[in-house]
């Protein structure tokens, strides 16, 4: 069965991927990793709470180690191996052939990063020398993919586990305009290199094209030419499956725990459902399509190079199109396991009766409801306010110092 693999770039988010049917969760600590300055990121004294967290729940835990290195941040590089050896991560996502060595030498198992840039058969029986996962390069068709899982399959590539040697390609989240990610826009306009983990993300801007000589401005189509639309692939998800890739990976360290409570919800009900032999009905189809526009897009490019289609499904903005708005109200100040009951403090806005709100927390991950009645010292009250203590029954358990988000339908610009 393939694995799904979802994105952890928070301990919220972890949660939230166990919660919801992640079969493995990856994650970065450090600088020494592609999301760095994106996620909120762990320390490497978090490896053993990730390693346990994801073991208890059954779940393997990756650690993403993928940035160029420096000859300066060996030492620093080999000691992270270490120390995930010691916390029993499960393997290493990297491309650097250097903490490739590392890696092997501590005798943990190797995830090639796209990075790497593999798109052939010839180049996977090279690199199963070394690892024995390796994330295909982006802009492969389906029809290439399967030549090289069928390949691997025929001629029994294996890794240095013994292992089938497996092909892992990325089923949904943000794209690239560079080749598999390998960027330098941000590295020439700031001095701030992508391929180090610290990307401006100048390619999700609006440019004006100007001829420097005669100071005409050139009128496009769209402004945002650099910024892709986000890979959606349930259109067409039974074919990656029946590909012979072995691991579904989601893009997203970046993103908040909702959205991966959504994302990972939706691909794992899909996968379960391919599993047990059924198709996926237009219905289902329309309902997921329309869960993942609740949370973080800059609209889907439902086909992507997976389909042999040309990059030109742009992004109309530079920012999120997800059609449930979030906004924070306060925290959780105590909760009542007896009567199943949570205390609020409202810091900002308003809350009532009916309303949806999303509760997120380190051990809580994403948690949506609809609120019941509001109780402030016994008495229901409407709307609850800006400075209330206010308490409401909840089906799950909430911490102290958990986040609380009022979430409302999005209007149509």
């Amino acid at each position: 069965m393939p694995l799904l693999l979802a994105p952890a770039g928070s301990f919220e988010s972890l949660e939230a991927a166990l919660q919801n049917g992640a079969d493995a969760v990856y994650f970065g600590v450090g600088k020494l990793n592609m999301r760095s300055n994106a996620a909120v990121n762990f320390s490497a004294d978090d490896l053993p709470e990730l390693s346990a967290r994801c073991h208890t729940r059954g779940a393997k835990a990756f650690l993403a180690l993928n940035t160029i290195i420096y000859d300066s941040e060996l030492n620093e590089a080999e000691a992270l191996c270490r120390k995930a050896k010691e916390a029993e991560i499960d393997a290493l996502i990297v491309s650097d052939p250097a903490v490739i060595r590392m890696a092997n030498a501590a005798g943990l198992p190797v995830h090639l990063s796209v990075q790497t840039n593999i798109a052939n058969l010839e180049s996977v029986r090279f690199y199963a020398q070394f690892a024995d996962v390796a994330v295909l390069a982006r802009e492969l068709t389906l029809e290439q993919i399967t030549h090289i899982c069928d390949g691997i399959r025929k001629e029994q590539i294996r890794g240095p586990s013994g292992e089938l040697f497996q092909a892992e390609i990325f089923i949904h989240g943000a794209l690239c305009v560079a080749v598999s990610g390998k960027c330098y826009m941000s590295l020439a306009a700031y001095n701030s290199s992508a391929n180090r983990g610290a990307c401006f993300q100048n390619c999700r801007r609006a440019y004006t094209v100007r001829d420097t000589e005669t100071g005409t401005e050139f009128t496009i189509d769209n402004s945002y030419v650099m910024s892709p639309r986000d890979l959606c692939t349930l259109e067409f998800f039974d074919r990656i499956l029946a590909s012979g890739v072995s691991i579904l990976k989601i893009e997203g360290r970046g993103r908040s725990a909702d959205y991966v409570a959504h994302v990972v919800r939706v691909y794992r009900a899909a996968l379960d459902r391919w599993m047990e032999g059924k198709a996926l009905s237009a219905e289902e189809l329309r309902n997921w399509e329309k869960e993942l526009e609740s949370v973080f897009n800059r609209g889907f490019w439902k086909g992507g190079y997976y389909l042999g289609n040309k990059l030109g499904e742009w992004a109309g903005c530079g920012d999120s199109q997800a059609t449930v708005q979030k906004e924070f109200i306060g925290k959780i100040v105590n909760f009542y396991r007896k009567v199943s009951a949570a205390e609020l403090r409202i810091t900002s806005g308003v809350l009532a009766s009916g309303d949806r709100i999303l509760v997120t927390g380190e051990t809580t991950g994403a948690q949506e409801l609809e609120l019941g009645e509001l109780l402030l010292d016994g008495i229901p009250v409407r709307p609850a306010k800006k400075g209330m203590n206010v308490t409401f029954s909840s089906p799950f358990r909430f911490r102290v110092g958990d986040k609380v988000y009022k979430l409302t339908e999005r209007r149509p610009s």
